[in-house]
């Protein structure tokens, strides 16, 4: 079989996506002394210590099919964020979202505006469904340049994605950035804001929660798998208007997210304190990563996320870099999938992961000074 003659010409541009390497991998491979994962913004805290057992008595029903519409922990997130239950879909992770919004509103002919450096997710689910992306530079600071974003829209824009605070890059979008976005968008384009990292830039005093600006075209995007530390139960939200929400359940998958998924994130939503303390313990480890790079001289781009971005000088010396690390048990991302081949991501583990990541660091002679 020919698959080249029967694969639609938008799945064969398309590249698998390819994940960091996993604990087990580096062990194996490198059998190091210590390994340290900071390579895929996951939370280094683990979770709430409430969410085992909720999981654990989910199982009980597990032989039934998952509530399709999670009703309990709808409620509980329309309490929480003072929005509607109607106004709330659940699904497997926001990236499964992105998917729904994909499948749901956009036509053959249309095309969607985002960065050129951001949450490859985006490109992926928009790749699937044939949609030509208009990638905008970012600008030199590596923030998103708004006003270039509105002038790319046209007349076959259907949607703008933006990642607020960006995934790789850990800026934003301010304020008036966001409030010029949302007012001068066209009435039938779709502005999607993927807050994955809300809870950990809710507190800078410019960063604009997108629930205080929602229009009918605004959808917003949550997550549990980043703050609440869920990422292995592919578990996020939607936030929009209740039309909007009623259409993208016609092209929901029906039983997702799982039984266990929702009464893990049900769990989560109740220990605040437990996210009080993730929080923290990055705002912590990113200032100390940042003295850390201002006395090696290292360039790297502040951040209001759980990770920071380290620039280097070459695609070349961000590859060898990540691969030295590697050998020292320390797993970072190289972010050329992203579109930034000499970047690499950090992402704020524990003090003892941060400790890890200095001293092997300072291990590697041949990148002391990069």
């Amino acid at each position: 079989m020919n698959l080249e003659n029967i694969l639609p010409a938008n799945i064969q541009k398309l590249k698998p996506y390819v994940a960091g390497k996993t604990i087990a991998e580096v062990q194996k491979e490198f059998k190091p002394s210590r390994i340290s994962k900071l390579a895929s913004n996951e939370n280094r805290l683990g979770c709430s210590p409430d969410v085992p057992k909720a999981v654990m008595n989910s199982l009980n029903v597990v032989h039934d099919y998952p509530d399709p519409i999670a009703q309990r922990l709808r409620k509980k997130l329309a309490e929480l964020h003072r929005v509607d239950e109607n106004e709330i879909l659940l699904a497997a992770g926001s990236e499964s979202v992105i998917s729904i919004l994909c499948r749901t509103f956009f036509k053959n002919d249309e095309n969607a505006v985002t960065a050129n450096a951001t949450f490859v997710g985006f490109y992926v689910q928009a790749g699937v469904r044939g949609v030509s992306i208009k990638k905008v530079p970012i600008t030199n600071d590596y923030n998103f340049d708004v006003d270039a974003m509105l002038r790319a829209v046209d007349e076959k824009t259907k949607m703008v994605y933006i990642a607020n605070p960006n995934n790789p890059t850990g800026t934003y979008i301010s304020i008036n950035e966001y409030k010029r976005l949302v007012e001068n968008l066209p009435e039938g384009v779709f502005l999607i804001a993927d807050e994955a990292y809300f809870e950990y830039a809710r507190t800078e005093p410019d960063y604009p929660n997108a629930l205080k600006y929602r229009k009918e075209n605004v959808v917003i995007l949550r997550t549990f798998s980043k703050a609440y530390g869920l990422a292995g139960f592919r578990i996020g939200y939607a936030i929009a208007s209740e039309p909007v929400i009623y259409e993208m359940r016609k092209s929901k998958l029906t039983f997702e997210p799982t039984t266990p998924a929702q009464a893990a994130a049900f769990a989560a939503l109740d220990d605040q304190e437990f996210i009080k303390k993730s929080v923290e313990l990055v705002q912590k480890g990113r200032e100390r990563l940042y003295t850390f790079f201002e006395n090696q001289g290292v360039k790297f781009i502040p951040s209001i996320s759980n990770s920071v971005l380290m620039v280097l000088d070459s695609e070349e010396e961000a590859i060898g870099f990540t691969e030295a690390m590697l050998k020292q048990g320390v797993i970072l991302r190289r972010v050329n999938g992203f579109g930034l081949p000499n970047c690499v991501r950090i992402t704020i583990g524990t003090p003892d992961d941060m400790k890890h990541f200095e001293k092997s660091y300072l291990s590697i002679t041949e990148f002391k000074n990069a």
